[in-house]
């Protein structure tokens, strides 16, 4: 590849999350000069079971990056870097020879691992897949949807038996195919999410993999992120563009916004919700709530998160609009939200998959309390922008109760953010600034910060923290007394839907 110099270089961002994959071009002030966004399908076999097409998934990626080259009209000499960030603890596992996947990526979402993960907690297991992880033994994360695809699909059985079978997390997948299978790779914040890697070790466990009844199954090389992973190739480019920098999302989100400091954190808002604590390069006890991953590797030192997951956040606001139809446009459901003045007593539980973080209960349904005579559409559509930011409240109340340091602010990215109503609601709950950027795709940009200044593009963190960034910034105003008997409402709603746990 040629040399480039001065601003004019680039930095191509693959962002693979749930619902879509999204192109980026990012300048060398971190600006975003071009986007595509491709969607994939959401496929629902059973009650509880999610899935994506890996094949489609990686078109979509080839599609998005050639689109975005060829808009942009940038030469090859000029970009430094293609960089990774994915949807996290979805696995998938294919044959090494045909380069098939053996069955459908099982997305996060899904719990089809449940009652292996409950086997394992009756045989005394908990405890050791904590202490090697920092996980929860959970089906939320990878290991347990993969040993179902083991169990279920002859065509793994068969690869195994022929130590033909990869497996690995979306980004192992796109790096492969990309690489033309010369790549078979994975960062340490990936794997940290799979339930089979030992944190303190840097590897993959191999009591670990007995337990879940992986042996034989082959998994990617763990890195720092900010390696070299490889080079892409891109069908209809005129180059390889070499691969600096991969991360699970909400890790290159947390790097995006520039929460390199213990005590840093953020809150992304997709499909479900991540909220992540930096807590340095030492490990912390997580409690019950919450869990500790691998926030990434850089310089050679690996940082620790705590964080929380929850299943359902911007899926609440499709849901209600899509299938409820109560809204036609996000605008609009501010603007009901807004013209409600409150919630009228009605809450909305999201627990179509259950609860994650910190309350972690499977097995029950999603459910709206406190309807009246006078509810209207506009409260239930409040109540379920209500329910986000209570369930947030809720990770970040955990979280201080671990680090005994409250957090003084929260820094936010992702679709919901643009809801001016959310977001004051969210201060409020919180009680402490809530700070929006003006660039949605932190998770790109995060990515793109670390791929960047791997591949020297910016001489470190430094550099990269005195980029401009826009933001937006609201600062609580509600009645404590208000905020007091919201929370107990919610936590009633909660207790009531806990209670109509259906198995």
């Amino acid at each position: 590849m040629g040399e480039a110099s001065g601003v004019d270089r680039y930095i191509l961002s693959i962002d693979q999350s749930t619902q879509a994959t999204k192109a980026i071009l990012f300048d060398a002030t971190g600006n975003p000069v071009c986007r595509v966004a491709k969607t994939h399908e959401q496929i629902y076999p059973a009650a509880g079971q999610v899935e994506h097409d890996p094949m489609e998934i990686f078109a979509n990626v080839e599609s998005a990056a050639l689109e975005v080259l060829h808009r942009a009209a940038v030469p090859a000499s000029k970009i430094v870097s293609l960089s990774i960030t994915n949807q996290r603890e979805t696995i998938l596992a294919w044959d090494s020879e045909t380069g098939l996947p053996v069955h459908n990526a099982i997305v996060w979402q899904d719990g089809r691992g449940y009652l292996l993960c409950e086997s394992l907690r009756m045989a005394g297991k908990a405890d050791i897949i904590k202490e090697k992880t920092g996980l929860r033994l959970d089906p939320y994360f990878s290991a347990s949807k993969l040993a179902w695809i083991v169990r279920e699909c002859e065509g793994a059985r068969a690869a195994i038996r022929a130590h033909r079978l990869l497996a690995g997390t979306i980004d192992s997948w796109l790096m492969w195919k990309l690489s033309g299978r010369r790549v078979f790779a994975t960062d340490y914040s990936n794997a940290s999410r799979t339930m089979l890697f030992n944190i303190e070790k840097l590897a993959w466990d191999e009591e670990l993999i007995d337990l879940f009844g992986l042996r034989g199954i082959r998994l990617p090389d763990p890195h720092c992120s900010d390696s070299l992973f490889g080079e892409a190739m891109i069908p209809g480019f005129d180059a390889t563009l070499p691969i600096y920098g991969v991360m699970g999302d909400s890790h290159a989100a947390l790097f995006g916004h520039c929460g390199w400091k213990a005590g840093d954190a953020k809150a992304t808002y997709g499909t479900g919700s991540s909220i992540m604590t930096n807590i340095g390069t030492s490990r912390l006890d997580p409690g019950d709530g919450v869990v500790l991953s691998l926030a990434w590797g850089f310089k050679g030192l690996a940082t620790h998160v705590l964080e929380g997951n929850i299943h359902s956040t911007g899926y609440t606001l499709r849901w209600l609009r899509d299938n409820l139809g109560l809204f036609s446009t996000y605008d609009e459901a501010e603007r009901l939200a807004i013209e409600a003045r409150n919630n009228g007593g009605v809450y909305l539980v999201p627990a179509f998959s259950g609860l994650g973080a910190p309350r972690w209960v499977h097995g029950i349904r999603a459910i709206v309390t406190g309807l009246s005579h006078g509810s209207n559409r506009g409260h239930i559509v409040r109540a379920g922008l209500e329910s986000i930011a209570f369930q947030i409240f809720e990770l970040v109340a955990e979280m201080n109760s671990r680090t005994r340091v409250p957090l003084a602010q929260l820094h936010v990215d992702g679709g919901p953010t643009r809801n001016g109503f959310l977001m004051q609601f969210q201060a409020d709950l919180l009680g402490i600034p809530v700070i929006v950027p003006k660039v949605e795709e932190l998770s790109a940009l995060g990515v793109a910060f670390m791929g960047g200044i791997s591949c020297g593009l910016w001489s470190g963190t430094g550099e990269v923290g005195a980029l401009p960034v826009e933001t937006n910034t609201f600062v609580p105003r509600m009645d404590e007394k208000e905020r007091e008997l919201l929370i107990e409402g919610w936590r009633s709603a909660v207790e009531q839907a806990i209670s109509r746990r259906v198995e």
